[in-house]
């Protein structure tokens, strides 16, 4: 089971407080403010800055 669209629409990132989308492999939130990507483990976003990824160019 994916993330249900509802649920995308009221997610913000927890840092910033701005947009955030799902990534191409649907297995992580972006916020592309912060720079930062959130893990989706089994079907739930861990939406824990201290466990957020640094995303890289």
């Amino acid at each position: 089971m994916a993330i249900s669209q509802e649920l995308l629409e009221i997610l913000v990132c927890p840092q910033c407080k701005g947009a955030i989308y799902l990534n191409n492999r649907g297995d992580a939130l972006i916020c592309d403010s912060c720079r930062l990507e959130f893990e989706i483990r089994d079907d739930i976003p861990v939406m824990l800055i201290d466990e957020a990824r640094l995303i890289d160019d």
